[in-house]
């Protein structure tokens, strides 16, 4: 049965009202961005048949992407709790009742600009009843060619601002409706805990012989009014990383190289391991091996954001540049859309909070650090930030090198699904205990 894909003209409460006006169907097939897509002649029957055999309100399907005259399937992850991203890709069609909408529509108290469609899935899934069908059932014609890892700054872009002011006004009203808004005051931290260094800056490394030495260079050049160290976590690497690590240290006392004795850490596991040794710092700041500080003063200005703000986490800002150091779009990732009245709600909305990332070592310690190599900052960080002071520097503290060696320049949809997925499971499982408490 050939079905007409609704699409609202703007994302805004207005054009979702007017673009359903007139429809009687039970279930509306929603677009939910703007794109060229052609529905499977089955479409209907088959998403129709899963809704009501589930009770769904909202269904969405795995899809097809044409790119570049190539077609490839598209798997969309299971929808958690904790899914509370605006960018979750649902494909740019679901199935939706429209009784549903139409009781949204009638309780919005707001004519939301851009977040209508992300308002309205946050309220079916207080509601109602979201469900995903594994089956790939249209095709889109793919409009953005950006690498992965160039889409995942979007939220951070300042174009986008007034967007994500409006975004964040959502989650947070949704937070509330479901009884997990944390409000300030925070607290804050007294430092009365003895170390024999102050600072220590953490580098996880494995296979990074072109990149290492630039990085450890750029902390040894660090000028600071106290004791620092570098602690390297070489996580058996077999390029000649290892050994480059090992001549600097011999010319540095500075460097504590650490070799894991396990064979399965992943990032997450070497902070771990970093945080835990006996020479570790009262603070500790991340330095990613690809990268560099921008001047000799870095771990001097987050050391003093930590004692002046008496915070367990301080956040920094980066500059994008290629190995010339020329920049790239979009340029200084600053997060500013933290606020120390809201940053602990939002940070459940966005992907990530930010780098370099610096802690109060006692605090992470009871933390700790999961083991595995992506989302491991995030998960320390949505935990820290709901108990505890959360410091912000908005200017670029290091350069973030992009480069073909990147971790999460362009990923392969599987694997950040995964990601994806493992960071919703964070969000659901930090929503639970905020609910609870």
């Amino acid at each position: 049965m050939e079905k007409r894909i609704i699409i609202p003209k703007s994302q805004s409460t207005s054009s979702l009202k007017e673009a359903i006006s007139g429809v009687t169907d039970e279930y509306i097939v929603l677009g939910i961005r703007p794109t060229s897509t052609t529905l499977d002649c089955n479409f209907m029957s088959r998403m129709e048949s899963v809704a009501r055999s589930t009770n769904a309100d909202w269904i969405y399907c795995d899809y097809r992407k044409e790119q570049n005259n190539t077609i490839n399937t598209i798997p969309t992850i299971e929808y958690q709790q904790g899914s509370l991203r605006d960018d979750f890709d649902f494909g740019p069609a679901v199935l939706c009742r429209r009784e549903n909408i139409i009781k949204f529509l009638e309780s919005a108290d707001k004519d939301y600009k851009y977040g209508a469609i992300y308002a309205l899935r946050l309220y079916i899934s207080r509601y109602g009843k979201i469900v995903h069908l594994p089956e790939p059932l249209y095709t889109e014609i793919e409009t953005d060619h950006r690498l992965s890892g160039e889409k995942q700054f979007d939220y951070v872009n300042p174009r986008n601002r007034e967007v994500q002011i409006e975004m964040e006004e959502i989650c947070t009203e949704h937070l509330k409706a479901i009884g997990a808004l944390i409000k300030p005051p925070m607290k804050e931290i007294q430092f009365e805990e003895k170390f024999d260094t102050e600072v220590s800056v953490i580098i996880p490394v494995y296979n990074r012989a072109k990149t290492i030495s630039d990085a450890i260079n750029s902390i040894i050049a660090q000028k600071a009014d106290f004791r620092f160290n570098i602690i390297v976590v070489d996580n058996h690497s077999n390029d000649g990383t290892s050994e480059i690590i090992g001549e600097l240290a011999q010319k540095s006392s500075q460097i504590v190289h650490i070799i894991p004795e396990s064979n399965n850490l992943g990032i997450g596991g070497c902070w771990d391991l970093a945080i835990r040794s006996p020479k570790c710092g009262r603070f500790s700041i991340q330095l990613d091996s690809d990268d560099l500080y921008i001047d000799e003063y870095v771990i001097q200005r987050i050391r003093d954001k930590f004692i002046t703000e008496r915070c367990a986490m301080v956040i920094g800002s980066y500059q994008m540049v290629n190995f010339k150091l020329e920049e790239l779009p979009p340029g200084i990732i600053d997060h500013k859309e933290w606020s120390d009245n809201n940053g602990m709600n939002n940070a459940l909305r966005i992907n990530g909070l930010g780098a370099p990332r610096a802690f109060y070592t006692p605090i992470i310690r009871q933390i700790g650090f999961p083991n595995v190599s992506y989302g491991e900052d995030y998960a320390v960080g949505i935990r820290i930030c709901a108990e505890y002071k959360l410091g912000r520097i908005y200017e670029p503290l290091y350069l973030c090198r992009r480069w073909e060696g990147n971790s999460d320049a362009s990923l392969p949809i599987d694997k950040l699904n995964r990601f994806n997925t493992y960071k919703d499971w964070l969000r659901t499982i930090e929503l639970q205990k905020r609910i609870k408490n």
